[in-house]
This record gives C-alpha cells, sequence and structure tokens, in this order.
C-alpha cells in the first residue's frame, strides 16, 4: 500500500532540490522530511533520491513523483464534485502541473495561456525551461506532465497537439548593420559578424546560416541566456540573432531592428504533448494553452 504523505514528500524534495526546501513547502522539521524519505525508501527497498546539491530522485523515485502528482489532480476533480469527501479542515494545498516550456514561448505567448487556466484557482502550473528540441526528453523521463516541444511525434503514452509556428527573424540594430554589412550581407561578412547563442542548444542562428551559405560558419558568438536580454542585445547592437517576430515586430516597425536578409524566416513548428489518459484538469490547461497559440503563432499548414 503507497503512504501518499510520504510519497508527497519525496515529490516536494524533488521539486525543491533539497531537503529544506522541501521543509519549508511542506512546514515541517527538515529531520521530519529526512525520517519520511528513509522510511519510504525503506518501504519500496530502493533508492529513491540522490542526495546532493541540488537533490534528485532516481528514475524509480520519478515514477513515484509522477504517480503522486497525477494523484493530486485527480484527487482534486473529485473534491470540486463531492466537497464532502475533501479531507481535513480549512483549504488544501493546490496541485501542481509540471510543465516544460521554450524560454521563447514563454516570454512571448504562454503566460497569457497559464493566466486564463489560473483563473479557475483549481491548480498551479510549476514551468520548467529547456530549448524546444529537448523539452520532450522531460516527458520521457516523467520531469513534466506536458511540454511546448518541436517534436512532432508523440512522445509514448501521449498525444502530440500542433500549436503553431514560431517564427524567427535574423535581426540586427541600424547600427550594426552598417558596422558589419556596409558591403552587403555576403559569407565573408557573416563568418565574422558576431552573433548571439541563448545556450549551447541554440541552433537557430546555425540553421539560418547554413540555409542561406549552403554550408556551416562558425562565426564569433555571444551566449546570453535570457530572451529579453537577447532582443536587448540585438537592439544595443552588441551582435546579430534569431529573434522571434513576435517581439522583434514593434522593433522592425520602428527601425530600432532591421533583417539582415529579407525574407528569410526561420520556423519552427510547436507542439503540446500531454499524456493520452490526462486528468480532466490537464484538458482544461491543453485548451488554454492551444487557444492561446493559435491566437499568436502562425498556421502550421504552409
Amino acid at each position: 500500500m503507497l503512504d501518499y504523505p510520504l510519497l508527497e514528500t519525496l515529490a516536494a524534495v524533488d521539486h525543491a532540490g533539497s531537503v529544506e526546501g522541501a521543509a519549508r513547502a511542506l512546514h515541517v522539521t527538515p529531520s521530519a522530511v529526512s525520517q519520511r524519505l528513509k522510511l519510504l525508501e525503506e518501504r519500496v527497498g530502493a533508492v529513491l533520491l540522490v542526495r546532493g546539491r541540488p537533490c534528485a530522485a532516481t528514475p524509480a523515485g520519478r515514477q513515484l513523483c509522477r504517480h503522486v502528482e497525477r494523484v493530486g489532480l485527480l484527487e482534486r476533480e473529485v473534491e470540486q464534485e463531492l466537497p464532502a469527501v475533501a479531507s481535513g479542515p480549512g483549504p488544501r494545498r493546490a496541485p501542481v502541473i509540471r510543465v516544460a516550456v521554450n524560454a521563447d514561448s514563454l516570454s512571448s505567448w504562454f503566460v497569457p495561456a497559464v493566466a486564463a487556466f489560473g483563473a479557475t484557482g483549481e491548480a498551479v502550473v510549476d514551468v520548467s525551461l529547456d530549448d524546444e528540441g529537448h523539452t520532450a526528453d522531460w516527458l520521457r523521463t516523467g520531469k513534466v506532465l506536458a511540454a511546448v516541444t518541436a517534436t512532432a511525434g508523440a512522445v509514448q503514452g501521449c498525444r502530440s497537439v500542433p500549436l503553431g509556428r514560431m517564427r524567427y527573424l535574423a535581426t540586427a540594430s541600424p547600427a550594426f548593420v552598417a558596422r558589419h554589412f556596409g558591403a552587403g550581407v555576403t559569407e565573408r561578412a557573416l563568418a565574422s559578424a558576431p552573433t548571439l547563442v541563448f545556450d549551447p542548444k541554440d541552433l537557430l542562428q546555425r540553421r539560418w546560416l547554413r540555409r542561406l551559405c549552403r554550408r556551416d560558419l562558425d562565426p564569433p558568438t555571444h551566449r546570453l541566456p535570457s530572451t529579453q536580454a537577447f532582443l536587448d542585445a540585438s537592439l544595443a547592437g552588441v551582435a546579430w540573432g534569431m529573434n522571434p517576430e513576435l517581439l522583434a515586430r514593434p522593433h522592425l516597425a520602428s527601425g530600432r531592428l532591421v533583417e539582415l536578409v529579407a525574407e528569410t524566416p526561420l520556423d519552427v513548428a510547436l507542439h503540446w504533448q500531454h499524456p493520452r489518459l490526462a486528468p480532466p484538469i490537464l484538458d482544461r490547461l491543453t485548451a488554454a494553452v492551444v487557444a492561446a497559440a493559435r491566437q499568436s503563432l502562425g498556421s502550421t499548414r504552409g
């Protein structure tokens, strides 16, 4: 028989990354958290948590965390239908829906989806950031219940819903263009003009260069792991970068940004993946995400 308070403790440590953080979230002492973890591992007969900085669930522990989180969502559904079954006096902690999202979506269109869903007050959303080409891995390992991803093929046990196309434009400030591309946007100039990357997983700039020049280039590169800093650096003339059209549009209209080469967008098709056997509360989050995406992103067709 699974002991759900013990499982909730494991999930809290995995989420907080430390015993102390879990203790604060659960309003108990760190010693109580450690005792619960020890008892749970003894009952299960397996190591469930890697103690470190941060602490993280093992594959077996992650499976239990995922189970207890789904149970929490299902319990909230039952309590809404049958308030008399709610256990204990006073308000309960809202269940958590963990999702993985790429930074550009979070900075441009995803927050309105969270706002629409969060207005109901039935759950809170816990967002983890990763490149859109890697967020599906968070689903495979059970770290999240849903993800915005560039992976169209459904992860095992999941449903993949098309959201639309995130369009990126190679943009820079007029001063940067005058300084580095005065003689035109040539292959030689592109090989020497500084560019931007979000992190080592960000291949958008290289993809655009390869498509334009038909070979790989290795220009000087600034790393800025922030969508806003990425845009700010482009505006300040630090380098050129692939900025989301949704964020670059007003600066292009005002002339503070220009495209390096007109009519050369790079489109990334995005998808929302979540378990096929999802609780209704996750279906409602899905509806909010799909509505917000389709209002802001281009069609996946064409």
